[in-house]
């Protein structure tokens, strides 16, 4: 499914289009994977949008990738045809800029991203760099694995850089947009000892019946208040307006952070609600690390995805579902080779 152009597609129903491609040939460093599912990530729409611009077009889209090794190209020596692997959001960088040799690989100044400059999932067969494509905890099945490789790693990063703000640790944690990466994280968190909190579209009772469901301590509306201070908000939802909000319900030196790759602009607010040190950050994609620690920790909580499933032709469908707030979870392209 292939997104042919971007300014014009954000208006269109079926900004993708079914096409019959060659299956692309692994280079040295790099393996052919055959797709079994593919999460879809509000990225993705922000690509189709036009809201993250110049991607490579024509582009297959999708950067939650499950699959088997088919090939392996002359130079990889630690996969094998047969391995089940997960292809992320990061698909490659330099290491030799001064964020790659300084641990800070998601800042690259080179890297390249999965459904973005490099084609991704939303296809039967992908290529992907041998670094970039991590064996999979087998307790879960390819359409429950698929949210992991994006959802599940960008809100441990946003858990992780919400942690190294606070000493001690974030203990109550606010949760705004209570979809793929909240209800993930959120999971970590309570098995972590922690409370949270979720926020939701003010009165969507069934999203927050859904955070209750994954363990929240309270949930409502993110006009409401929490019943006590935060330590950390951590923001998924892409609306700007919701970094003051939070700031006001957080303790003295409390964090907000935004898990997003776009926002809508944060409107003005008052000096009073970030002083005593309060901290707004944002993050920026992955590390490897990072995704070597989630995929460790994810079975031993154990976190459980919610998925709704859907054939790869129906891909425009599961976006206009994403789009429109219709999903529990994450939805999830299966391809099926009957």
């Amino acid at each position: 499914m292939v997104l042919e152009r971007q300014w014009e597609s954000a208006k269109s129903p079926k900004p993708l289009v079914a096409r019959q491609l060659p299956v692309p040939e692994p280079g040295p460093d790099q393996v052919l994977v055959r797709v079994a599912a593919c999460a879809v990530c509000r990225t993705d729409l922000h690509v189709v949008d036009g809201d993250l611009a110049e991607p490579k077009l024509p582009l297959v889209l999708g950067h939650e990738i499950v699959g088997r090794v088919e090939t392996v190209g002359a130079r990889v020596a630690d996969l094998a045809p047969g391995d089940r692997v997960g292809v992320p959001w990061l698909g490659w960088t330099c290491g030799e800029c001064r964020y790659c040799r300084s641990g800070r690989e998601n800042l690259c100044e080179s890297a390249r991203f999965t459904g973005y400059h490099l084609d991704g999932g939303y296809a039967e067969y992908t290529v992907a760099d041998h670094r970039f494509a991590f064996p999979l905890p087998e307790s879960y099945g390819d359409a429950e694995a698929a949210p992991l490789l994006c959802a599940g790693l960008i809100g441990y990063r946003t858990l992780r850089l919400a942690d190294e703000s606070i000493p001690g640790g974030a203990r109550r944690l606010g949760i705004y947009g209570f979809g793929a990466a909240a209800h993930l994280i959120a999971q970590v968190a309570v098995h972590q000892g922690r409370t949270v909190y979720a926020f939701t579209r003010p009165g969507d009772e069934a999203g927050q019946r859904f955070a209750y469901d994954c363990g929240a301590a309270w949930a409502g509306g993110s006009d409401q208040a929490p019943p006590e201070e935060l330590d950390a908000a951590l923001i998924f939802a892409p609306v700007g307006a919701l970094v003051p909000e939070a700031l006001r319900h957080l303790v003295k030196g409390g964090v907000v952070v935004s898990g997003g790759i776009h926002m809508s602009d944060i409107p003005s607010f008052p000096y009073r609600d970030l002083w005593e040190e309060r901290v707004i950050r944002s993050v920026a994609n992955l590390t490897r690390e990072d995704a070597r620690r989630f995929l460790e920790i994810a079975p031993q909580v154990p976190v459980r995805t919610h998925t709704k499933t859907y054939r790869l032709e129906e891909a425009n469908r599961a976006l206009d579902d994403l789009r429109a707030g219709r999903l529990e979870g994450a939805a999830v392209l299966v391809i099926d080779r009957r």
